[in-house]
């Protein structure tokens, strides 16, 4: 990529973080274009659709989860490991408050942009609860896709303003439900 390409793409990265941060996934992209200081023409160049660019923004951070999650694997009780990284991935969702919708759709959809990233971050949560569960720490009735249902819904939590003061709250609840009692 040529120098000023590339410092077209990392502008764009950078001011969409802070959009989409503030304003949501639904963030325009025209705002985003004009921010960054490019013509619409230079992002859709770049990220051709709004799937595009979250799919760059959060690649690195899907792969930082699952990174995290062999960390945890290595480090922490499989309890703890799997409320540590739950936590992690709900916060990272709500950074991005709306992304959980194009996540949710990523994994159905094998031609999405975010589709590789998002089973990637999918598996790591389900190597955490396997192990959970085969140490009798996790209910064994649960899978993968009912770990990411629980993220989905626990981002949507935090993103509602009537309910984030009570996130910490559910998210005991929705653990305290997931995690066996000894």
């Amino acid at each position: 990529m040529r120098a000023d390409a590339r410092k077209n793409y990392d502008q764009i990265l950078g001011i969409a973080r802070d959009l989409l941060a503030t304003g949501g996934a639904d963030a325009s992209l025209r705002d985003v274009a004009r921010t960054a200081g490019v013509g619409l023409g230079t992002m859709y160049r770049h990220f051709p659709t709004r799937e595009a660019l979250l799919e760059a923004l959060l690649r690195a951070s899907f792969d930082g989860l699952g990174e995290r999650a062999s960390e945890l694997e290595r480090d922490d009780p499989s309890d703890a490991a799997l409320v540590s990284w739950l936590r992690e991935v709900i916060a990272l969702a709500h950074r991005y408050s709306g992304a959980i919708r194009s996540m949710v759709a990523a994994i159905e959809d094998e031609g999405s942009a975010l589709h590789a990233s998002c089973v990637a971050m999918k598996a790591a949560g389900a190597r955490l609860l396997l192990r959970a569960q085969t140490e009798g720490k996790a209910r064994p009735d649960l899978d993968g896709a009912d770990l990411f249902a629980l993220v989905g819904a626990l981002a949507w939590v935090s993103d509602q303003p009537a309910l984030a003061g009570r996130s910490d709250h559910i998210f005991a609840i929705v653990t305290g439900a997931i995690l066996t009692l000894p």
